[in-house]
């Protein structure tokens, strides 16, 4: 696992953004816009895909720990993700049933009983939202294809069942996905 360390640097760019929203001087969607710049992202890259899934479609594969946009037969685009915890692991067929941004997040019964701490409401655009930027949702469950408030989970098994990706990723996927689109997730490993 490899953890993201901001440089000196870009910590001081953080602290200046914080105390920006509380000072009154920046919005929290534009602060959020703004670190989400500075943890990155954009680790997608175009791969030779498996011909057998035609274009139009996502695959998730929990096992590679990557979304595949698979846009033409034999080729997708890879996106790092963060996956389910054990107890909270799925897999099957769904759609993209709805595309939200800057999505507002209630926490469930369960979170809130798991921490206590947990806000009752997150409004969507706030820098400590845990859907980032941008959410698909997945047929009539809760889960969501989704950015983070936290980007150096991508690529550990941290999540209630949602896939997340980096701000910068899901800001890339949305633009690309239409509702309606077929998403299959997957233990299967794609990558060799």
């Amino acid at each position: 696992m490899t953890k993201r360390i901001l440089r000196p640097q870009r910590c001081l760019l953080v602290v200046f953004a914080v105390l920006a929203i509380y000072s009154g001087l920046a919005s929290p969607a534009a602060a959020q816009g703004f670190l989400s710049f500075l943890w990155g992202g954009g680790s997608r890259e175009v791969v030779a895909f498996h011909p057998d899934h035609p274009g139009g479609q996502i695959i998730v594969s929990f096992g590679d720990r990557r979304l595949y946009w698979v846009h033409r037969r034999g080729e997708a685009i890879s996106y790092p993700i963060a996956i389910p915890r054990e107890k909270s692991r799925w897999q099957g067929v769904t759609t993209v049933s709805e595309k939200r941004v800057n999505p507002d997040w209630t926490p469930t019964a369960e979170m809130r009983r798991e921490n206590p701490r947990l806000p009752p409401h997150v409004p969507g655009g706030h820098p400590r939202n845990p859907l980032g930027v941008r959410a698909l949702y997945l047929g009539s469950s809760m889960y969501r294809i989704h950015g983070t408030d936290a980007p150096w989970t991508i690529g550990d098994a941290v999540s209630k069942g949602c896939i997340r990706l980096y701000n910068e990723d899901v800001l890339d996927l949305y633009r690309r996905v239409p509702v309606g689109t077929r998403v299959t997730v997957t233990w299967r490993r794609f990558r060799a």
